[in-house]
């Protein structure tokens, strides 16, 4: 009897450490989103509030000289978009869009009050 116990017990923990794991793996990676909107120059968009077809031209030249780059969100709301240390051509390829409205898939997190997406596809609309 005691063996059966035993071996109860071991397969709850293993059950409990299983699903601890899957959480804890689920909590990093953040929440998968898509989203529309127009891919911003940060140091301009935050410096003198640049966007916009106008300033297209500029953004793309700032943000693949290495400017910060974000998405001004259609609610309004501005993301930090960042690459994946795994795969950052989606990232690259959002520079392209620069100035310009995109629909941009990603994983989205949130630190110190900075609302951000690492990049995984993006196409112009």
């Amino acid at each position: 009897m005691r063996s059966k116990k035993s071996l109860v017990v071991v397969v709850l923990a293993a059950f409990l450490a299983a699903g601890l794991s899957l959480a804890i793996q689920a909590e990093d990676e953040g929440e998968k989103m898509t989203v529309q909107g127009e891919i911003l120059d940060m140091a301009c968009y935050v410096g003198h509030g640049a966007k916009g077809a106008e300033h297209a031209k500029c953004a793309k030249t700032c943000v693949k000289g290495g400017q910060p780059m974000g998405l001004l969100a259609k609610d309004g709301t501005v993301y930090l978009l960042y690459a994946s240390h795994e795969e950052g051509t989606p990232f690259q390829e959002a520079k392209e869009f620069a100035g310009q409205q995109v629909e941009l898939s990603g994983v989205m997190a949130t630190k110190a009050g900075i609302k951000g997406i690492e990049v995984r596809a993006v196409k112009a609309l």
